[in-house]
Parts: structure tokens; sequence; C-alpha cells
């Protein structure tokens, strides 16, 4: 992420914005109030600045607040998974704008790298484990594509929708909004499922089972994961692939 040049108000914001989260605000929208508060009082030619920086305060303060460090999240998938929120909220693609959920690929597949976060109340809902796409990678995600029959999985931003019963159990369709990324993922029928493949069962094996390019989970936990995160929230799929962060329409908009 680009560090921005901070002007005098903008530094004052961002740190009224990271001071209020640290302290345990636990208010309503505070991070969104917070930054609409910053846009309002920059002048005209330094919105989008004043902005970044305000969204950047907010997730680090959220980073830090959380102990996601310590969960193994990294924080530059935070920072990028709470600007590409912000942004698809400001477009009134999100419904339930508290959960954000991020699937960090820059981890291994034996790691819990799946981040379910309520951002209004300031908790880790859940922490658990995520596969990738059989063709992106062995034991780490290396590979990443949005066409039909690639077996891999797409990076980008997504909206959840509603739950189906397949051939995986309760499912949860997925909308990708990042255009030439994963905007093919319903029709690839990239959702959420449960799976035998990938879990504490497979703890100690070279890696974990793999999906067809779904974001599958834990069957165990999958009913809970579905629920926590359907009907209108936003998933991150990140890692640090320059193609994708240079180029997200929702990330450099």
């Amino acid at each position: 992420m680009k560090i921005l040049p901070l002007s005098a108000i903008c530094l004052g914001a961002s740190f009224l914005v990271y001071t209020a989260v640290n302290a345990g605000d636990q208010s309503a929208n505070i991070s969104n109030t917070a930054i609409v508060a910053v846009a309002a009082a920059a002048p005209e030619t330094k919105k989008s600045v004043a902005v970044s920086i305000a969204a950047e305060a907010v997730a680090s303060a959220a980073y830090e607040t959380l102990g996601l460090e310590d969960l193994g999240l990294s924080k530059e998938a935070m920072l990028y998974a709470y600007k590409g929120q912000q942004e698809m909220i400001r477009k009134g693609m999100v419904r339930n704008e508290e959960v954000l959920t991020i699937v960090d690929f820059s981890q291994r597949s034996d790691k819990k790298r799946m981040y379910i976060l309520d951002l209004q109340n300031m908790k880790v809902l859940m922490n658990t484990y995520v596969a990738h796409g059989k063709n992106s990678g062995l034991k780490y995600a290396e590979r990443f594509s949005n066409t039909h029959e690639s077996l891999q999985s797409s990076l980008g931003f997504y909206v959840t929708k509603g739950t189906y019963s397949g051939k995986h159990g309760l499912s949860l369709r997925l909308d990708g909004k990042d255009k030439g990324f994963n905007d093919n993922a319903e029709a690839r029928a990239v959702v959420v499922h449960g799976a035998e493949y990938i879990g504490d069962s497979r703890a100690g094996s070279a890696y974990m089972g793999r999906s067809f390019g779904c974001p599958a989970v834990p069957q165990a936990v999958s009913g809970k994961v579905i629920n926590m995160i359907k009907n209108g929230t936003t998933l991150f799929i990140y890692h640090p692939n320059q193609k994708y962060l240079s180029q997200s329409h929702i990330l450099n908009s």
C-alpha cells in the first residue's frame, strides 16, 4: 500500500481514529463515522488522501487491537482488505458493513488463514483453515485464474450472497466484484462449502487438501462459517500478487 504524504489535518484526524479504536470505543460504525469526518474536514483537493490515511489508521488500529499478527494474518492483507471494503461500501455494494472476512493466501495451507472479523464490536469471530484450488499450488497458493475449468483460486473482493444445499451440503454463493480477477466466480460455481479434506484431521500432512477453486472450509465448522458471513458481507482473498494489487479496480479506484 502506498504511503501518502501527511497534511496536518490528516495526521490529526488519523491519530484520533487510531486512539478511539485502541481505547475500546465500541460505538456503532465508529470507523466509518471517523472516515466521513476526516473527509468532511479536509480540503476538496485532498479528500481522497485524507480518506485513505484515515482508513489505513483504522485498519492498523484494528489489526493491533484484535491481535491479528499473533494469529498469523499479514498486516498488508488487513490494510488492503479494509481499504477495499470501504470502497465497496462507498459504492453501495455491501449490505452488512460489520463483518469482514479475509483469506490470506500468503500463508501455507496448513495454517488457519481465514479470518472472520466483526469490525463493529472489534472481535475475531473465527479463525480457521481454508483451501485453495488444486492448480494454484501445493502447500502455497501461487497461481490464480478467473477462467472456467482452471481449478485455480481467484483473488480479490467478493460479496457473499445466499445459501443453497448442493453436493457439499450447505454452501454459500459468492459474487466476485474484482473485474478481470474474480467476476466469473458465479459462472465457475466458486462458493464457500465444507470439505473433509481440510482441517485438524489433516494436521501433520505435507499440505492440506485442495478444492476446484472454491475457498472450502473444514466440514465441522462450515455451517457456522457460512451463517456468519452470508447475505451481503465482504470476503477478500489476498496474495501479494503484484498484477492483482496494481490492477484491481477496487484497490486502485
